[in-house]
């Protein structure tokens, strides 16, 4: 990939390029381990053999068609307790990204907890890995894939920037402009913007008053989603008319072609 240089005040100022890895965020915490990582130091790859997602799913990306990296923060402003504001902060300035090459448009939206979705097809994924120290967060890596030039995936679910504009992407231009619209939102979240929450529920995947088909617990059910609480659970109305908050291992989406994500 070639050199990148956001105008950032730290995050991606250092940039680890890695032509294969397992993860980005493994070889972002063994540089922490090795204190090399200054604060938003950034890893990326060309080819990742060993990428996680959600749920302990493995995350599959061709080699050199799409955006892989980890980004360190040092978030030590924020509570343990207070771990989804990253999320978030995260999740938003991805959104932002994309809403930069494509517009403003309704159909890309943010599925709960940080997936990025244009109608009901992934075009990116976010693993943030916080590690604390006491009541406090000592520091994150924040993982993310996003599929830029790869036109062809095993599942249904997925789509990319290239299927959906027809384009061939220059990665590192891209890769650039995601590592801006990271810091700003993250810079936001430092200086306790409190917007967060109310930009995140106006781009969630699914709210918007109607109902869904979920899985909890292995039995289905229909829900509408009314809220994400500031813990970071899904909170749903179901039919009964009560609502009900699910953590992340205890709900699933039901997908329009039956694949739950």
């Amino acid at each position: 990939m070639e050199q990148i240089s956001p105008q950032t005040l730290f995050t991606g100022q250092q940039v680890i390029w890695l032509p294969e890895c397992g993860s980005t965020n493994t070889e972002a915490r063994e540089l922490l381990g090795q204190n090399r990582a200054t604060e938003g130091c950034t890893v990326i790859t060309d080819r990742q053999t060993a990428g996680r997602g959600q749920r302990g799913n493995q995350w599959e990306a061709k080699p050199g068609e799409n955006l892989t990296l980890s980004v360190i923060w040092r978030p030590t402003f924020l509570p343990a307790t207070a771990q989804f504001q990253l999320n978030l902060a995260v999740a938003l300035g991805v959104h932002d990204w994309a809403t930069g090459l494509l517009g403003p448009d309704p159909a890309l939206r943010l599925k709960w907890p940080n997936d990025l979705f244009y109608q009901d097809q992934k075009l990116g994924g976010i693993l943030i890995e916080n590690t604390l120290s006491g009541s406090q967060i000592q520091f994150s890596i924040v993982g993310i894939g996003l599929n830029i030039n790869q036109t062809d995936f095993g599942v249904p679910t997925a789509t990319s920037l290239g299927l959906l504009t027809g384009r061939a992407y220059t990665l590192a231009p891209l890769a650039t402009r995601l590592l801006e619209h990271l810091e700003r939102r993250y810079l936001q979240l430092r200086a306790g913007h409190h917007q967060l929450r109310t930009d995140y529920l106006g781009v969630l995947y699914r709210h918007d008053g109607d109902w869904y088909p979920f899985e909890a617990a292995g039995q289905p059910l229909q829900g509408r989603i009314a809220d994400v609480n500031e813990a970071g659970q899904l909170v749903l109305e179901l039919a009964s008319g009560k609502t009900q908050q699910f953590g992340l291992q205890e709900i699933k989406h039901v997908l329009p072609n039956s694949v739950k994500l």
